[in-house]
C-alpha cells in the first residue's frame, strides 16, 4: 500500500455564492466515506493567515517560504491505498465534491520513516 497525497491550490476552488455549504457538507462526506473505508491518513488545509517561515539548518528563521518556489496554499488529502487506480479513484470523488480538478502525488517510500 502507498500514501497519495491529492491537492488543489486555492485559486482552483471557484464556487459560486451560495454554493459553498453544499461543498463542504460534500467533502467532509467524502472523507467520513475514506475514514469508514480505513484508507485516511490525513487531512486539512493550508491556514493562509499564518505566514511560512525558512528555517535553516543552522536553527536562522527568516519571514517567507523559498523565494524562487511557488506559494504553497490550498487543500488536500493523504490516503493510503493499494494501487494508483483506487487513488484515482479518490481523486475523482474528492474533485467532484470539491467543484475543483485535484492534483494527484504519490509518497515515495521509506522503510524508515
Amino acid at each position: 500500500m502507498a500514501k497519495y497525497l491529492i491537492s488543489f491550490p486555492s485559486a482552483a476552488m471557484v464556487v459560486p455564492d451560495g454554493e459553498w455549504e453544499a461543498v463542504g457538507r460534500d467533502a467532509h462526506a467524502v472523507i467520513d466515506e475514506a475514514k469508514a473505508a480505513g484508507v485516511y491518513v490525513f487531512g486539512g488545509g493550508i491556514d493562509e493567515g499564518v505566514p511560512p517561515v525558512l528555517v535553516s539548518a543552522d536553527g536562522t528563521v527568516a519571514m517567507g517560504g523559498y523565494p524562487w518556489a511557488p506559494r504553497l496554499d490550498g487543500g488536500f488529502t493523504v490516503l493510503e491505498l493499494p494501487s494508483r487506480d483506487d487513488a484515482i479513484a479518490w481523486a475523482a470523488r474528492i474533485a467532484k465534491a470539491c467543484r475543483c480538478d485535484q492534483e494527484l502525488r504519490v509518497f515515495g517510500f521509506d522503510p524508515q520513516s
